[in-house]
């Protein structure tokens, strides 16, 4: 199917088209497939419009209802993994399948559906899966002496729910699939980025934003009265650097914030640092050093706003996903304490690898063999995950295949995504179509999930992604700007020929 026919299937999507044949036929799903460790719970049609409620859903996943969006069969189902391990899994067949499968991805310690990236797939006629994980809620208690769990949460709950999937396509359409995507984000990321290096011949395009470790911060932290100080002059020394003083910093790679101005004779202060609290917003940005002094991750990079997220998030306590995964996955010692994390303990937690976790391998030759596709971005601003760790690993990639940029690009495109936070958010142009949240335009030259699509389908490769900022970041107060995002590794540079809000005018050099 061109991409001119995906553009008026999705046109029609919100419509109801309560279709008998199709409602009678998702009541006999149940009956007709035959899942080899597989508890099939129901097969039930969902209409247009339907608020989704899940009352058995954990509540730290956060996902009380979901407003469905197109007629569905919706398909729900456990897997058993091992003796001792298990997923649950939906998958979502929409009435107006256009052949397309896509797979979507977690967030956190994985143990939630993603049902918001179900309902935006499905609303775009693709057969859509999710799971669990492998366990259920925002925490990793069954890691615990149970490397089965580790390994689902890993990679072969994915896996499982994306070969399932295929089979309860093919069963209910009564022909395969087309095609085969993969959305994600966050932890999303990690698990898209598995498939690609583990399990080549999966999907066909691959759309998400890389996840590594994440680090814990030191003590001595600036009061809260001092962020917005830190943070007007992190402006001051930054925010020009494009040539464009307008709040955003395109490349953060460019930075080289001095904390240290700010450090006043007399010490505290209403508006300067001490040198030790200087001292420490030097240090979370800064890498993380293993015992060999190789850096194990990037420190975040500098961006407005990120100071108050940064301090409120990596606290002395520890992060609570990194926290998990220490004492129930690497460890198995719910006691163990994160909170003080030396680089000889995470060197020991890459060295173990639990259930095969790691993805830091620059070889993607076989995925780039099978013609195809990788579209990765990245948020300037994240808050949670360094946007540099992105950088790092395209040129890993670049490096390990001995390839040069544009051969590259011809299979493998990284985004950098200016004033965006973690997934999405931001002062920037962040609606790029990544998460149902995030859509202002179906068009492939604003939306990453359709321009995978063109590019996998088509050929067209997406030279940049347009992305579109709201005023106050509200769609109903209508378009403040857009900007188009370059590909790494250009950087968008203001011309200083016309409005800073004009994507004209900005350009992407090397």
């Amino acid at each position: 199917m061109g991409f001119k026919s995906f553009l008026v299937t999705v046109a029609l999507v919100g419509v109801p088209t309560v279709n008998a044949q199709f409602q009678q036929a998702c009541a006999a799903l149940a009956s007709r497939l035959a899942i080899p460790n597989a508890t099939i719970a129901s097969t039930i049609f969902v209409a247009a419009r339907t608020n989704l409620t899940f009352p058995t859903v954990d509540p730290t996943c956060g996902t009380p209802f979901q407003v469905v969006s197109s007629d569905v069969c919706r398909v729900v189902l456990t897997l058993a993994t091992s003796n001792r391990s298990s997923t649950l899994m939906e998958a979502w067949l929409p009435s107006n399948w256009t052949g397309r499968f896509l797979s979507t991805g977690n967030g956190g310690i994985g143990g939630c559906i993603q049902y918001i990236d179900l309902d935006y797939a499905s609303s775009l006629g693709f057969t859509t899966t999710g799971s669990d994980n492998g366990h259920s809620g925002q925490n990793g208690t069954l890691f615990l002496n149970n490397i089965e769990v580790v390994k689902d949460f890993a990679w072969r709950s994915l896996l499982t729910s994306a070969v399932v999937g295929k089979q309860i396509t093919n069963d209910f359409y009564g022909k395969p699939h087309t095609k085969s995507y993969y959305l994600g984000c966050s932890t999303g990321g990690r698990q898209g980025w598995k498939m690609a290096q583990d399990f080549h011949d999966v999907f066909d395009g691959i759309a998400g934003m890389f996840f590594s470790l994440i680090k814990n911060a030191g003590p001595a932290y600036p009061p809260a009265s001092l962020w917005p100080v830190i943070d007007a002059e992190l402006l001051k020394q930054c925010d020009g650097i494009d040539g464009a003083v307008d709040g955003i910093i395109e490349d953060p790679s460019r930075c080289n914030f001095r904390p240290e101005t700010l450090v006043c004779s007399a010490g505290n202060g209403s508006s300067c640092l001490t040198a030790k609290q200087a001292a420490t917003v030097r240090a979370v940005f800064a890498p993380l050093l293993a015992t060999n002094g190789s850096v194990l991750y990037p420190g975040l990079e500098y961006g407005p706003g990120l100071v108050a997220s940064i301090f409120n998030t990596y606290s002395p306590q520890q992060f609570l996903f990194t926290d998990n995964w220490y004492r129930f996955a690497v460890f198995n010692d719910p006691e163990f304490n994160t909170s003080v994390l030396t680089p000889a303990e995470i060197d020991f937690a890459w060295d173990l690898n639990p259930g095969g976790i790691n993805t830091w391998s620059g070889d993607l030759s076989k995925f780039k063999a099978r013609g195809a596709k990788i579209l990765h971005y990245h948020g300037q601003q994240d808050q949670l995950i360094s946007s540099s760790n992105s950088n790092r690993y395209y040129d890993l990639v670049l490096q390990t295949m001995g390839l040069s940029h544009s051969s590259l690009d011809e299979f493998y495109r990284f985004f950098r995504i200016s004033g965006m936070g973690h997934c999405g958010g931001g002062q920037g142009a962040t609606f790029i179509g990544n998460v149902e949240g995030s859509v202002a335009s179906l068009d492939p030259r604003e939306n990453v999930l359709t321009a995978m699509v063109r590019w996998v389908e088509e050929g067209i490769a997406p030279e940049t992604i347009t992305g579109t900022a709201f005023v106050n970041q509200t769609q109903a107060l209508g378009v403040d700007f857009k900007r188009a995002h370059c590909r790494y590794p250009f950087r968008n540079v203001f011309t200083r020929k016309g409005s800073v809000k004009d994507p004209a005018s900005w350009t992407c050099i090397v």
